[in-house]
């Protein structure tokens, strides 16, 4: 449905986004690795939905529903890697996300390389960009949201792709975006303004 706004003084065009997808107007951050070890064995996730909840000390959130088997390799161990993928790695990344690893070993399957983290017993994932380890804070905060809080206990990016910021205009440093469905972009132009 379309309409038109007045909004100081000048006339826009607005359509209305369905509540079903409303969530895409936020979600376009980096679509993340999220790595667990428990039984004796690593596995990989495709997390859309995560976020950074503060800086001092730095703590984040992720969603992850309660069927697949991350969610319980994250609640019985405590600590997981959210691994950040270039767009090298899209491929990789959308493979991840389509079957479980309860009964597959996606590193094996996706010929992804785990290397031991420095805090936790999760692997990071040698082919990523940058990564989070992570010690749970909280998992689902209400009965209804399968929400996992946690503290960034140690972050690593590889070399020459992060400063103070993701140094995204160099082709290695372009992380990958999930727009929603099968669509997803990557960082392009830079611009600076001053606060």
């Amino acid at each position: 449905m379309t309409g038109i706004i007045c909004v100081s003084g000048r006339f826009d065009m607005k359509v209305r986004v369905p509540l079903n997808r409303a969530s895409r107007l936020l979600n376009h951050g980096p679509t993340v690795l999220v790595t667990s070890f428990y039984k004796g064995r690593p596995n990989v996730q495709t997390v859309a939905w995560n976020m950074p909840l503060d800086y001092a000390p730095p703590k984040v959130a992720l969603v992850i529903g309660s069927d697949n088997y991350s969610y319980e390799c994250i609640t019985k161990t405590g600590e997981f890697v959210i691994n950040i993928p270039s767009q090298k790695l899209l491929e990789k990344t959308v493979q991840c996300g389509t079957i479980s690893g309860r009964k597959v070993d996606k590193f094996k399957k996706f010929k992804l390389t785990p290397i031991p983290a420095k805090k936790v017993k999760a692997p990071l994932i040698k082919e990523c960009i940058g990564h989070l380890e992570c010690r749970l804070i909280k998992s689902r905060v209400t009965k209804d949201f399968d929400l996992f809080l946690a503290d960034v206990v140690y972050a690593w990016a590889e070399e020459g792709t992060f400063t103070d910021r993701w140094l995204i205009e160099k082709e290695k440093a372009k992380t990958i975006h999930h727009l929603g469905g099968e669509y997803f972009t990557f960082p392009g132009k830079i611009k600076i303004r001053k606060w």
